[in-house]
């Protein structure tokens, strides 16, 4: 696809869904970086069930770092693969107290070194806490529309999120994430979509054909 296409496709989504953001509730960075590892094949909205009573608890960095892992695994069980998601949240929140003194680092490089973080849990973090466009954050929505708009022919997220950064500018890097995953939610969605109430359908060369 040409950035010209793109760019329509984009403003059109934009005017859509004005001012979309991650659905994750959160009150801090470390809260945001504990709720997307946990988001790890689930729900949003299970994440926010789980984290409501979570964040209740471990209101800290600290307090994250001193969990007991046993008793954390009950507490998130809900989210599924919750021995790994432990293990890497306790891990991860033990770094950022010795190594950052406390703060969730705000860069790329730091952030995919912690335990459970690779790009997409880093660019939500850069994006939404320090308001930094690094990248592009590919779930399962971002991939899913992604192929189907013909914006990337690849599956990979990794290179997906490659052909995304050189369609779009970067200043729309984070806020395409987030007008995607809308959009995914509400009329592209895996199963079935609505494709006659699609605003982008003129553009999208998937239209009918689900």
């Amino acid at each position: 696809m040409d950035k010209t296409k793109a760019d329509k496709i984009y403003k059109i989504l934009e005017a859509e869904y004005p001012g979309a953001v991650t659905v994750l509730v959160h009150k801090s960075t470390m809260q945001l970086l504990v709720a997307t590892i946990l988001s790890a094949q689930c729900t949003d909205e299970r994440v926010n069930k789980v984290t409501k009573d979570l964040f209740k608890k471990y209101r800290s960095v600290k307090d994250f770092a001193q969990s007991e892992q046993e008793a954390f695994e009950k507490e998130i069980h809900s989210t599924g693969f919750y021995r790994n998601k432990a293990k890497n949240i306790i891990a991860a929140a033990k770094i950022i107290d010795g190594s950052f003194k406390g703060k969730v680092p705000d860069t790329m490089e730091e952030l995919v070194t912690l335990p459970g973080v690779a790009r997409k849990t880093a660019n939500i973090v850069l994006f939404h806490s320090y308001g930094k466009n690094e990248g592009i954050a590919v779930d399962t929505h971002v991939k899913r529309l992604s192929g189907r708009l013909g914006l990337t022919l690849n599956k990979d997220p990794v290179k997906i999120e490659e052909d995304l950064m050189k369609l779009f500018d970067r200043k729309r890097w984070g806020y395409l994430s987030n007008i995607l995953i809308s959009h995914g939610r509400k009329i592209c969605n895996a199963r079935k979509p609505l494709c006659p109430g699609c605003p982008v359908r003129e553009l999208c060369p998937s239209a009918g054909k689900q």
